[in-house]
Parts: C-alpha cells; structure tokens; sequence
C-alpha cells in the first residue's frame, strides 16, 4: 500500500506541470480568444440589433409614406372625378340649353309658318270669295242670255 501512494504521489507531482501549464492555457485562452470574442459577438448583436431596427423604422417610414401617397392619390383621383362629374354636368346643361334653344327656335318658327298659312288660307279665301262672285256672274250671264234666246 505504501507503494500505491508513493505511485499516486509520484502521479500527482508529475501531474502539477500539467496542470499549471493547463490554467496557463485556459487563462491565456481567456485573455485572448474569449473575452474578445465575446466582445466581438456583443458588438456584433449591437450592430445587428441597431440595424434591425433602423429597418424596421425604415420599414415603417415607407409603409407611412405609401399610405400617404395612397391617400394623395385616392385625393387626386377624388377630385378628377369630381371635376369629370362637374364638366359632364356642364355638358348635360349646355346640352339642355341648346336644345331648350332649338325648341325655342322651333317653336318660333311653327308659329310663324301657322301665321303663314293662316294668312294664305285667308288671302285664298278672299280670293275665292272674289272668284266665286265672278263666277256667279260668269255663270248667270251664260245662263240668262241663252234663256233669253229660247
């Protein structure tokens, strides 16, 4: 058994070098590997995070300015319509109007035509009147004479 234990004591005394150049490693590792990694992957999720969200605000910055431009368009397109609906309306009364007008005009002239054909029908009718009293006298003066002669 003292043998076991000097062999152990023995392996825990060549052990130290070991184990001190193994701390040596890892504080090294530490000193220059981890913490600057772990600096690197902090600033890392920093710069990522911050532009993120510089995205994210850009992304919100467009999706207002689209809406906006929506609106403007839905606004323009309002007041297209609006002065579509406008002009067709001046249109339908400029219409109206004209032909109000040429009623109007139509209507002037079937008077005067009436008028016309009332001063006609009545001028003829004197005429015939006329004509008609010669007639008569055309015709009695035809009659008589040949009755006369009988």
């Amino acid at each position: 058994m003292d043998q076991l234990l000097r062999q152990l004591g023995d392996l825990a005394l060549g052990s130290v070098p070991t184990m001190v150049i193994f701390l040596i490693l890892v504080g090294a590792y530490r000193a220059l590997v981890d913490v600057p990694l772990r600096d690197t992957l902090a600033e890392r999720r920093r710069r990522t995070a911050g532009a993120v969200e510089k995205a994210q605000a850009a992304i919100a910055l467009a999706d207002a300015k689209a809406q906006e431009y929506e609106a403007r368009l839905r606004g323009a397109r309002m007041e297209i319509m609006a002065r579509r609906e406008k002009q067709v309306q001046q249109w339908n009364q400029a219409r109206d109007r004209a032909v109000a007008d040429a009623r109007e005009v139509a209507q002037g002239r079937i008077k005067e035509a009436r008028l016309q054909i009332e001063q006609q029908t009545a001028q003829v009718r004197t005429e015939l009147e006329a004509g008609i009293d010669q007639l008569a006298a055309q015709v009695l003066a035809a009659i008589l004479p040949a009755r006369s002669l009988q």
